[in-house]
């Protein structure tokens, strides 16, 4: 497995990395400073997609395997559903990478430029989450955009000796709320939502993150959204 250096959740790098990516200048990330309903009412709309950068802690390993064993023993195998971007990581420290990804590659309407994007997503159009993967990891032009942006941020980038956070994607798919975490074998479903309930339904879930975790301050959020004027 070959290593990239981590991304920081900082939006100012984020949203010039999507748009060095080939993502229109009308999109941006954004900080979401709460959960509550009334700090969510201050971000700007639309949002497309909440991100989540979490602690990998015991309780949250905890969780993951035994989700992992549901689904496995679940009477039917799990599918993930034709219209829906995902792809597992196989690169380490990419999660910041595939959550950007994800977030994005699963709104038709946000504008991808000609790009390394662009390119990516048509050169994995037929492949399954794990290929996906797998051409990430070989996939120089992505690799030099990602070390690019991951220098800008503003902890010493040698400083990560072991990255214990992890980066996940939210979003709406035909009216439902998938997690797309790329350590994980399927996305996760997270039952239905609408456009108009798709943030707080989002924020919920991110909370179960945080109730997993109580006495844990690392947690941050944040959203792809329409870029302020």
């Amino acid at each position: 497995m070959s290593t990239w250096t981590p991304l920081e959740s900082n939006p100012e790098v984020l949203t010039k990395y999507i748009h060095k990516l080939g993502v229109s200048p009308s999109w941006a990330i954004t900080d979401v400073i709460g959960l509550d309903e009334e700090l969510l009412a201050m971000l700007p709309q639309p949002v497309k997609a909440l991100v989540l950068l979490f602690p990998i802690s015991d309780a949250y390993e905890k969780h993951r395997a035994e989700e992992h064993e549901r689904i496995k023993a679940a009477a039917e195998p799990l599918k993930t559903p034709a219209d829906l971007f995902y792809m597992r990581q196989f690169t380490h420290n990419a999660c910041g990478t595939v959550a950007l990804i994800h977030s994005v590659a699963n709104n038709k309407d946000i504008d991808i430029g000609e790009g390394v994007l662009k390119n990516f997503l048509k050169s994995c159009a037929g492949l399954s989450p794990d290929e996906r993967g797998q051409a990430l990891e070989k996939d120089k032009a992505f690799t030099e955009d990602h070390q690019m942006l991951a220098q800008e941020g503003q902890t010493d980038a040698g400083a990560y000796e072991t990255v214990i956070h992890h980066f996940i994607s939210l979003v709406n798919m035909n009216n439902t709320l998938y997690e797309l975490d790329g350590r994980k074998s399927y996305p996760i479903d997270h039952g239905k939502t609408s456009d108009e309930t798709f943030l707080a339904d989002a924020a919920k879930v991110c909370k179960e993150f945080m109730a997993r975790d109580p006495d844990d301050m690392r947690f941050t959020v944040l959203a792809l959204t329409a870029a302020q004027e």
